[in-house]
């Protein structure tokens, strides 16, 4: 018997729609595709979506806003399995894209690079 599931393409688009203004500002710098890969929103991994992936680089890109800083270790725990299933993941807080979004599309970007050596 196959380990797999089919996506919850419904999930999906209600997060992609619900998106906060954050992930809405991060997804207009991704979405151009100027960071030199090419990222999706709201993706199932696993049991999880990721804010937004790079399939190619298995490259995850997380924001965290006031959910996150009520359940760390629910984050932690996701983390871990995402990176044991061969993920990278960089995690941003929702201040961090509003007061520096600059700052964290040169970080997604560098990670790119690295990422492709």
């Amino acid at each position: 018997m196959p380990n797999w599931q089919p996506r919850n393409t419904n999930r999906a688009r209600t997060l992609r729609r619900e998106a906060t203004p954050a992930e809405r500002a991060l997804w207009e710098h991704l979405s151009r595709g100027q960071q030199g890969a090419k990222f999706s929103r709201q993706m199932p991994i696993g049991q999880f979506y990721a804010d937004f992936l790079c399939r190619e680089l298995k490259l995850v890109i997380e924001l965290d806003g006031h959910s996150h800083d009520i359940a760390p270790e629910r984050d932690a725990v996701r983390d871990k399995w995402m990176r044991t299933e061969g993920y990278t993941v960089l995690r941003f807080t929702n201040a961090q894209v509003h007061e520096n979004i600059e700052g964290v599309v040169t970080a997604i970007r560098l990670k790119i690079e690295e990422l492709r050596r």
